[in-house]
């Protein structure tokens, strides 16, 4: 599972990396990371969906953030097991180190 998380992060660092040093126009010299070739692209992007350019990053960004929900819910799908005996422990035995401060007795900060 680690891999999949890898392979679903990687291309996510990469796209946003590219996205935030390009629109605040931080390219150290390299072309890809120019404003301009940023609002080429996103025009060109654009154009091809009909859409206007400013609003395929929030597109983006809403496709990144289903994808990662869909990703969370296979995984908590395969630690079905383990995330139930968690919940099961915390209904059961809601904070041990609450109930330690309950056998002491009521202490004041004062005393």
């Amino acid at each position: 599972m680690r891999y999949i998380f890898a392979v679903w992060a990687a291309p996510l660092v990469l796209f946003w990396g590219w996205y935030f040093l390009s629109i605040n126009d931080l390219h150290f010299g390299y072309p890809i990371l120019s404003r301009a070739l940023n609002l080429a692209i996103f025009d060109l992007y654009g154009e091809l969906l009909g859409v206007e350019a400013a609003k395929i990053p929030w597109m983006i960004g809403k496709a990144c953030i289903i994808d990662t929900f869909i990703l969370l819910g296979i995984w908590a799908f395969r630690r079905r097991k383990l995330i139930a005996e968690k919940v099961s422990g915390w209904r059961s035995n809601p904070r041990p180190e609450m109930r330690r401060v309950s056998e002491a007795g009521r202490v004041h900060p004062a005393e």
